[in-house]
């Protein structure tokens, strides 16, 4: 770990993949042991202290995930690969996240200062958590929000702290019998962040929350509640990274949001899983009237991802939206999509989609809308755009639209395309190597969904791409 020094700050993301690929050793003082079983769970609970009720609903999870088989009609394959037995749950260095850097221990801060995040922090973010493994390790928001009544902690603190809150929204918009992995979530969950914006405060800048798994044979289960009160606003933004072990690595998180009459949410997630790593995620937010939820969302990295952020339409002219980005390079498959559910009359959706597929890397599109009979006025527009660097890369897409009645309107389009060997010829005959000639293409051709991503993000976007364009070559 010599070359670690002068690391931190050079990038205020540092998204390429080489940056994440280290770990350290640490000595945990919470250990759940290798494997899943009701014991697991009581030493979880009993870590964290869980109130009889969250012990009851972890058990009844546990008792759905034991019994619910794996999802065969898709990516069954890269699913059986996983053995949960060899597993590690928990594992936490504390229970207590630190207020200020000082506070943290040295060799999790390390690991921090060196993918930048306390940088980041001073720069343009108004409030940052780091979870290191199971537990936060940092968690801390500018007084100025705290002032306004706005709440930003980890999951613990906001259930130990805020229980009527915390309860009234939890497991309410993705119930553990959502599916298996929801409830593998909601039997171990621990960690992510819990944020509460009260009515009419509009949070000027983004809070940022940093997902690191730090130990081989491990499984992550953050789990994140966002309440936006009535005619609110808020950003929050997350980053994940691994480094990169001989053995499969778990993350299955549960993300729920609240917007309440009038609030706007906006969810924006980059990961850069190492190639290990299985990412088996379910996100899901409700809109009411005149709220708007919106996730942005880019995909590089994993063996396997399985995410499809959802808006369920709750209220009148409710919106919601999902812009995604999966990058797919050979050995790695990025199963992703959206789902839209319209609960209500003249709710707007809009899924836009972009998919690249390098080497033998394979990316698939599944999204679902949904607008009953009885409702009119709604609208939803979905836009699937696949790209195949070459002939051994793969895409699919598996749209699935519900329209019943004749008083709203869906449209969807979709298009597969290849790099332009003429483009290609064009930026090399201009003195351009064919491998910055690639990544011009590609760049150009996720460049619209890129410039929704705050600046800080869109530039490293960038950067990783070129990244993955090298050796793809031929």
């Amino acid at each position: 770990m010599a070359e670690e020094q002068g690391i931190a700050g050079e990038d205020l993301l540092q998204l390429d993949r080489s940056a994440g690929d280290f770990h350290y050793d640490v000595k945990y003082a919470y250990d759940a042991g290798v494997g899943l079983s009701e014991e697991t769970v009581d030493y979880i609970c009993d870590a964290k202290n869980d109130p009889t009720w969250l012990r009851d609903f972890r058990k009844r999870a546990l008792e759905i995930f034991l019994r619910e088989p794996l999802p065969t009609h898709w990516a069954s394959e890269q699913l059986a690969e996983i053995d949960f037995s060899q597993i590690r749950y928990y594992l936490a260095h504390g229970q207590r996240a630190g207020r200020s850097w000082d506070e943290v221990p040295e060799e999790v801060k390390r690991t921090f200062e060196r993918l930048g995040v306390p940088e980041q922090e001073r720069k343009f973010l108004a409030g940052v958590e780091a979870q290191f493994d199971s537990e936060a390790a940092y968690s801390n928001m500018k007084e100025a929000l705290r002032a306004q009544g706005v709440i930003f902690v980890g999951s613990t603190e906001g259930l130990h702290k805020h229980p009527e809150l915390f309860r009234k929204w939890f497991g309410k918009v993705i119930p553990p019998g959502d599916n298996k992995f929801a409830a593998l979530n909601s039997a171990v969950f621990s960690g992510g962040s819990f944020i509460y914006v009260p009515p009419g405060v509009k949070v000027s800048h983004p809070l940022q929350a940093y997902f690191r798994i730090n130990a081989e044979s491990f499984g992550q289960f953050e789990r994140t509640l966002i309440i936006a009160d009535e005619g609110s606003e808020v950003t929050y933004m997350e980053g994940c990274t691994a480094p990169r072990f001989d053995t499969a690595t778990l993350h299955s998180a549960v993300v729920e949001l609240v917007a309440l009459p009038g609030a706007k949410i906006q969810y924006i997630t980059v990961q850069n899983w190492s190639p290990n790593v299985f990412n088996l995620v379910t996100k899901r937010g409700m809109a009411m009237e005149n709220a708007e939820v919106r996730w942005i969302d880019c995909n590089i990295g994993s063996r396997l991802t399985m995410k499809y952020p959802a808006v369920i339409l709750r209220g009148r002219k409710a919106r919601g939206e999902v812009l995604s980005i999966a990058l797919a390079n050979s050995g790695q498959h990025q199963d992703t999509g959206a789902k839209m559910i319209h609960l209500a009359d003249e709710t707007t959706s809009n899924i836009i989609a972009k998919s690249i597929s390098i080497g033998e890397g394979r990316s698939s599109y599944r999204g679902m809308v949904r607008i009953p009979n009885h409702l009119k006025g709604c609208k939803n527009n979905t836009e699937c755009d696949a790209l195949l660097i070459n002939t051994s890369s793969r895409t699919d897409t598996y749209p699935a639209i519900t329209l019943r009645g004749n008083r709203s309107a869906v449209q969807h389009e979709a298009s597969v395309s290849k790099i332009s060997a003429e483009q290609i010829f064009y930026m090399r005959q201009r003195g351009l190597p064919e491998s910055e000639a690639m990544s011009l293409s590609v760049n150009g051709f996720v460049n619209d969904l890129v410039r929704e991503f705050p600046m800080e993000y869109s530039v490293e976007l960038k950067r990783l791409i070129d990244l993955e364009m090298e050796g793809s070559v031929g």
